[in-house]
């Protein structure tokens, strides 16, 4: 499965795509994201950069966890580039999920040192901690350049953060902006966030099938609406129009992937 996405802000745009290479190891699975992800601002500097993999051990017995290691590089088109390292955690890490890294100059030279954790915090020094000693400079005091939001006063049943409950948030005026594909209007997914379990599952098993249907369709002959292979690589590029459809609410071109199964194709 690969997914694409594009997304546009004041000043910048990010884009990319990504796809999983998974490796079973019994009580674990490893994924390896394969593709690039880009953020480009208005001035014209660019960074690019790909995923470190990702195991989820456990899966049989025990408490499930995740963790994330290897080494990020992310490329500038300009004066810095920076490469990330994520340790990889073992049985008697008593400090877990650290993250270090370096911010380069065109010529080579360490601007930067970043350091921190991927699931707490991230602190970056205007030095090369590995040549200078702390006091030699007033900037090599550490600056917090992200921290992770605190979670709701109130646990949700899956502990999900403020950010992922937005995700799912239809405010006024929103739906009858979207298209039939936006995950918000799923139906499974709203009943299941309203406590409403039985139907919940009603309608993930209809889900299943219409979706069973879908992929007997698109290996008929399929393409993406918004997105276009690029020729010599296995990137995806927007080739524009979502929000000028968006605007118009002319949506008749998308499939209506939440809707009821038609009776009339059938199954081989």
């Amino acid at each position: 499965m690969i997914v694409a996405c594009h997304c546009e802000g004041r000043g910048w745009k990010f884009w990319g795509d990504s796809n999983l290479k998974s490796k079973f190891w019994g009580r674990s699975i490893q994924l390896d994201p394969v593709g690039v992800l880009t953020l480009e601002f208005d001035d014209g500097e660019v960074f690019q950069w790909s995923k470190v993999t990702t195991s989820i051990y456990n899966l049989i017995l025990g408490k499930l966890y995740c963790d994330h290691y290897g080494t990020m590089r992310i490329q500038g088109n300009q004066e810095y580039s920076c490469k990330l390292k994520f340790k990889e955690q073992s049985i008697i890490d008593r400090n877990p999920h650290q993250v270090q890294g370096l911010v380069q100059n065109r010529t080579g030279n360490t601007v930067s040192t970043l350091f921190g954790k991927w699931d707490e915090s991230l602190f970056y020094i205007n030095s090369d901690v590995a040549s200078k000693s702390k006091g030699d400079d007033p900037s090599s005091e550490p600056v917090l350049l992200w921290e992770r939001s605190k979670p709701p006063k109130d646990p949700t049943r899956y502990n999900l953060t403020r950010f992922a409950i937005n995700l799912n948030e239809l405010t006024p005026g929103l739906k009858e902006k979207l298209p039939p594909t936006d995950s918000r209007l799923r139906p499974d997914q709203r009943h299941l966030e309203n406590g409403e379990y039985d139907l919940a599952n009603a309608e993930k098993l209809r889900l299943e099938q219409r979706q069973r249907q879908a992929r007997k369709l698109q290996e008929r002959g399929w393409q993406p609406q918004w997105f276009h292979k690029e020729k010599g690589n296995d990137t995806y590029q927007y080739i524009g129009g979502y929000w000028e459809t968006r605007e118009q609410s002319k949506w008749d071109s998308c499939p209506d992937i939440f809707g009821q199964i038609n009776s009339e194709i059938v199954l081989d």
